[in-house]
């Protein structure tokens, strides 16, 4: 699946369960493990919780096949794994705490120059 494609989709539906300050970056220059890292903010562990399992079900209904979820036991910290996106939801206190943007922000995709996929 194209890149750009499959950061819409996983950006839409962090979007759609209203996740907080939805951060995209671009790896490639940093690893070949995985070409995006998506860092997004939930506001209790419920929403933790329901932000990495909708992300995970659209990624697999749009044709992810190795899409992998932890963290969902308790919620503050949720990892969806899609091969060339790892998406990283995190309650407040654990995000500034881990800070993955330092280690990964250093070429940042600017959200509204996302293409918006076709959901027909």
């Amino acid at each position: 699946m194209d890149i750009r494609k499959l950061q819409r989709i996983i950006v839409d539906a962090l979007e759609d369960v209203k996740a907080q300050d939805i951060k995209v970056f671009n790896t490639t220059k940093q690893t070949a493990l995985f070409e995006r890292v998506i860092v997004a903010t939930a506001t209790s562990n419920r929403q933790t919780r329901a932000l990495g399992h909708h992300v995970y079900c659209e990624a697999k209904e749009n044709g992810c096949e190795q899409v992998t979820i932890e963290g969902l036991e308790t919620g503050e910290w949720v990892l969806v794994d899609t091969g060339d996106v790892v998406v990283h939801i995190m309650q407040p206190t654990i995000r500034a705490y881990y800070n993955i943007e330092e280690l990964w922000g250093a070429h940042p995709v600017k959200l509204k120059q996302l293409e918006k996929h076709d959901k027909a």
